[in-house]
């Protein structure tokens, strides 16, 4: 299974995104499955989610474009939904992230709420790199979030960015060694389950629904867009390039 859920601590959850071969790239079976997981664990007696990637290489390296090209549609509805779902999810998120985040990687942390990295963790959107739109909302949380002209330089540039500099730009909260990582993000997830649920979850909800809002108002918008890029002959040499590794030419 690509997702794994486990209950390591009282009213604590661990999401392990699993698709080691492919630095726990998204896959459909994956976002179905971690929809299914956020269901799940909405109605549980769950009050913190702590989520992070398999292995010690990557979080999650992005959407997996290795399939058939006619199929990218459905696979960014599917990864939208999931996404979208998470921006105004009522527990709190707890991002552990253990390596590469890169693409709807950094999408997914955007909508947790406190972020823990390795110090080799790596952050960006490359999706303009590949003639790829970011989805998720990740252009209109990046803005709310660390700022224009942060959010610009890592939308634009499509350069990776390493632990230190994710926390100076304030996308990430703490760097700790990577052998603590899921026992500190652990360790915050207890301390927010020790709390009230329902003060924390009205504290969340309040604070995150006006960023939820404006995600899903735009929605349409980014589909749009999305359509429109995926449209494009960037679009089909991104992806061609990307799979041959070669450096697209447009």
């Amino acid at each position: 299974m690509p997702v794994l859920l486990e209950y390591p601590r009282t009213h604590v959850a661990l999401i392990t995104i699993d698709n080691l071969p492919k630095h726990n790239a998204m896959s459909r079976e994956m976002m179905a499955e971690l929809v299914a997981i956020w269901d799940e664990l909405e109605i549980s007696a769950c009050r913190a989610i702590v989520i992070t990637g398999a292995g010690e290489k990557a979080f999650n390296a992005g959407a997996d474009v290795s399939g058939d090209l006619s199929a990218s549609e459905e696979m960014a509805a599917m990864i939208n939904r999931s996404l979208l779902k998470t921006s105004s999810y009522p527990k709190p998120i707890i991002a552990a992230v253990n390596g590469v985040c890169a693409g709807g990687g950094v999408e997914l942390m955007l909508s947790s709420d406190i972020r823990v990295a390795a110090p080799h963790a790596r952050f960006g959107l490359p999706e303009v790199k590949w003639g790829i739109y970011p989805f998720g909302g990740a252009t209109a949380k990046l803005v709310n979030q660390i700022g224009y002209v942060h959010a610009m330089k890592l939308l634009l540039t499509a350069e990776m960015i390493n632990a230190d500099e994710a926390m100076r730009i304030g996308l990430i909260n703490e760097v700790v060694p990577a052998n603590e990582l899921i026992e500190r993000s652990l360790q915050i997830a207890e301390l927010i389950a020790g709390n009230s649920p329902f003060a924390v979850q009205a504290v969340k909800q309040h604070i995150s629904a006006g960023a939820a809002a404006a995600a899903l108002a735009r929605e349409d918008e980014e589909q749009a867009h999305g359509d429109r890029v995926r449209a494009s002959a960037d679009f089909a040499e991104g992806v061609s390039a990307f799979r041959e590794k070669r450096t697209p030419k447009y």
